[in-house]
């Protein structure tokens, strides 16, 4: 127990000895003075006041016992986590504080389990919890005697390590946890797959840093590791600290170049297999940045716009603007990618319908595609949006098919109207047999669940002729279009339907 901590005791069971010794004292003294003058009447009432003044100090020393212990509990309360027993966060910091002060190497890990909020969500808190104590029990068994855990809160936790070689110690530790996780954790006969991203940090006696530093490095470093691809450890680097601040100032350049209007959309056409026309196009995000600024593609800007939440008005502008342009391009089906951030927020559909409603623009012409990353984050909402969302009489396609692992019950529940593969499997299924084999697949497996097809990335004849014999209803590519300012596809479509009226006019 802390010198802080002691006083507290000692003064507490003072308080109760004190009044008893003094009631005796004066007890005593009370019945000698009564004898001495004669009273002996009263004298003789010495003892039941006597017997009063106990039962009094005796009540003062149970209800200071009892104080005491309430003291003591609060204490405990106040340093360990409730439900998985764990010392919790303000311990952390305490224990930080009392390791750095000595010369040993102190390494601690930031732990986030990975997949719990979809298993919170899907079978209530209450199994949650026990899930929460359930992965404490292994985190301890895996810490051991080497290192102390911690809960945070919520899905985090902490361990520490100090001694020589401490953040060797502490990695292997975390390598043993990951490996450990690759087997589902068994509660009451079912198993549950749960992940973690782990970050790591130390400090050396000669470069100390306060305990909340180095709770912030590491968490830093944990959530590198979930961008990395989950289930993995990632050792701090100062370098961290500079990209988080370039992405700071970019998340700033995009809330001002919403404001200015610095973004606009470009439209690749889609055609189809056999006919090679224009049967489809897809809105393409684009920063018009200037000539002063360095260029950032989509591949840079969008995903940090998701994580700052910026991707809500933008994809909403993105949405209305796309509408608005693709109104005019009569039985042109308009595609337009959603993030996961988009699916998961529930108000989407809602302005989804808004956008419908004040730009006029036919439901039934327009796509929105999804990655297989946009679902598997929390299936059970992006399930529930999809449905709303059909419900308008928009198709849903998914994109980039190829590059995840979607299986067949994946696409029979998200029933898909269109599957697009991904251009790196295109690629491949020109040279390699197996990648051929792949896509003849997919192909196969797109129609006897009713989807349509379409190739993406086709950048060649022969990638051309493979798709078209293998069975794809639309390709899109380099090989036939790139994308286009709204301008130019007014062009093509006016001369696409010039052609087709002259036809039926030789025709006739």
């Amino acid at each position: 127990m802390s010198a802080s901590k002691q006083p507290l005791h000692k003064t507490s069971a003072g308080l109760v000895v004190i009044p008893i010794a003094v009631s005796c004292v004066l007890t005593g003294a009370l019945s000698a003075a009564l004898v001495l003058t004669g009273r002996w009447e009263t004298a003789l009432k010495a003892p039941l006041m006597i017997v009063a003044v106990l039962i009094y100090a005796l009540v003062l020393f149970i209800l200071g016992r009892s104080g005491i212990e309430n003291v003591r509990g609060l204490e405990r309360r106040a340093s360990i986590d409730t439900l998985t027993r764990l010392p919790n966060r303000h311990t952390l910091g305490e224990d930080i504080e009392r390791i750095s002060q000595g010369d040993e190497e102190l390494a601690l890990a930031i732990i986030d389990l990975d997949g719990f909020k979809q298993l919170n969500d899907h079978y209530g808190h209450a199994m949650g919890d026990r899930l929460i104590a359930r992965f404490a029990q292994e985190l301890r068994s895996v810490c051991g005697r080497e290192a102390r855990c911690y809960r945070l809160g919520g899905d985090e936790f902490a361990a520490l390590a100090n001694g020589k070689v401490a953040g060797t110690i502490l990695e292997g530790l975390c390598r043993t946890l990951l490996e450990r996780l690759g087997t589902p954790l068994a509660l009451d006969g079912r198993h549950f797959a749960m992940g973690a991203s782990i970050g790591l940090t130390r400090s050396l006696p000669e470069d100390r840093a306060p305990a909340s530093e180095l709770l912030r490095r590491a968490d830093v470093a944990m959530d590198m590791s979930k961008r990395g691809g989950k289930m993995r450890c990632t050792w701090f680097n100062e370098s961290f600290d500079r990209r988080r601040e370039r992405v700071r100032e970019i998340e700033d350049e995009i809330r001002a170049g919403i404001a200015a209007g610095e973004f606009a959309l470009a439209y690749q056409p889609l055609v189809d297999a056999e006919t090679k026309q224009i049967v489809a196009v897809e809105a393409l995000l684009r920063w018009n940045r200037g000539s002063e600024r360095d260029a950032l593609g989509p591949n840079v800007f969008v995903p940090i716009a998701e994580d700052s939440g910026l991707i809500n008005p933008l994809g909403l502008w993105v949405l209305r603007q796309a509408a608005c342009d693709a109104r005019r391009w009569d039985d042109i089906t308009l595609s337009v990618n959603i993030s996961a951030a988009q699916l998961r927020n529930a108000e989407f559909p809602i302005r989804l319908g808004e956008v419908l409603e004040e730009t006029g623009f036919p439901p039934s012409r327009l796509e929105l595609e999804v990655t297989e990353t946009c679902l598997v984050l929390d299936p059970v909402v992006a399930e529930r949006t999809l449905d709303v969302i059909r419900s308008f009489g928009v198709r849903i396609a998914l994109d980039d098919f190829g590059t995840g692992y979607a299986s067949i019950g994946f696409l029979r529940r998200f029933r898909f109207e269109k599957l697009k593969l991904d251009r790196s499997l295109v690629e491949l299924a020109g040279v390699d047999d197996g990648s051929r084999a792949m896509m003849l697949s997919s192909i196969a497996l797109a129609r006897a669940l009713d989807m349509g097809v379409t190739a993406e990335g086709v950048e060649t004849e022969e990638q051309a002729e493979l798709v078209r014999l293998a069975g794809c209803d639309q390709i899109q590519g380099w090989l036939y279009y790139r994308a286009l300012p709204a301008e130019d596809i007014d062009r093509l479509i006016a001369a696409q339907t010039a052609l087709l009226a002259g036809g039926k006019e030789a025709a006739a």
